[in-house]
């Protein structure tokens, strides 16, 4: 069968029965195959049949939680606080059902939870971290406006606080990093760390939701940015785009298993780490440092330290001399 677009012809052949039959074995076979759960696919997964989380339900609960701490901006505004509390109401009470919903399906993931042998008992226990949660809002609120503060006030770009919050990476990174800490503060399985790779895949900030990180903190562009899950981060600290606050090596037990042990830096305050920096190991920036860009840095320095690259060195190429 011919098809003409203009001055191309495109030509579809359909396939003769004989090859339809031949396709829809294959499809049924493959079907068949990996319906089987295989050996290795169970091991990864719980020992119930309870649902899984959600992603788009999890997506919806960060949602919520901006539409809670920054109302004026991701809601219509409202004139008064009486219709402003009306909807902050409403959003909370979803954000309650969604949040209860979804830390019960993560609490499968729990390694320690033995006691939560019921439906009953996991759906109460999911409700009072939930509602643990919302205690914590507040909190989260006053961290997060510290965090657009310090945006504002390191970045000569920004005109007002309404472009922090709308258009900067890094406050979109920070909403799902504070969400997700004070969740994982409070032994949630799994959501957390959703939560903040959602923020990972959407600006290449990756934040593990169990590090430490103070108020007033900034990261410039962003992108790149990787903070690790023991590191520790004062207040007043800035970062910029491609910093990595890692692990320098790994330590094992007698199995050969890995270690859940502090292995990432500590940064106190005032410090500032630009570009590309990579610091790395349980080591110590002392308050009020500067670390310059392209930096590999293994060891602990005291405050006020100010650590940059060696002076480039020009060598030149004459008389037609090169590499």
């Amino acid at each position: 069968m011919l098809f003409y677009f203009g001055f191309r012809t495109i030509i579809i052949t359909f396939a003769p029965d004989m090859d339809k039959k031949q396709m829809n074995d294959a499809l049924r076979r493959n079907v068949a195959q990996l319906s089987k759960i295989a050996e290795k696919e169970a091991s990864m997964m719980p020992a119930t049949v309870a649902p899984l989380p959600s992603v788009e339900q999890v997506k919806q609960i960060v949602k919520l939680v901006k539409s809670i701490i920054f109302p004026d901006y991701f809601n219509k505004r409202q004139p008064d606080e009486a219709i402003r509390s009306y909807y902050i109401g409403v959003h909370m009470e979803e954000l309650v059902t969604l949040l209860t919903k979804q830390i019960a399906h993560g609490l499968q993931f729990c390694e320690n939870c033995e006691e939560l042998r019921t439906k009953e008992q996991v759906y109460n226990e999911a409700e009072a971290k939930a509602m643990a949660f919302i205690d914590e809002l507040p909190e989260i609120k006053r961290l997060l406006y510290t965090d657009v503060q310090a945006m504002f006030d390191n970045d000569p770009a920004v005109s007002n606080y309404g472009e922090v919050i709308f258009c900067y990476p890094v406050m979109n990174a920070m909403t799902h990093y504070r969400v997700a800490h004070k969740l994982h503060q409070l032994k949630v399985p799994v959501i957390p760390r959703i939560i903040t790779e959602l923020a990972h895949s959407k600006t290449g900030i990756d934040i593990h939701p169990g590090a430490q990180i103070g108020e007033y903190f900034s990261i410039d562009h962003g992108t790149g940015v990787v903070i690790g899950e023991t590191t520790i981060i004062g207040n007043h600290v800035s970062l910029y785009q491609g910093v990595t606050l890692g692990a320098k090596s790994f330590k094992y037990d007698e199995n050969g298993n890995m270690l859940n042990v502090p292995r990432h830096p500590i940064i106190e305050d005032n410090v500032t780490v630009y570009s590309n920096a990579s610091i790395l190991g349980r080591i110590t920036i002392g308050h009020d440092s500067t670390i310059g860009g392209n930096i590999w840095l293994t060891h602990s320095v005291p405050p006020y330290s100010k650590i940059l690259q060696s002076k480039a060195i020009d060598a030149g190429f004459t008389d037609g001399a090169g590499i």
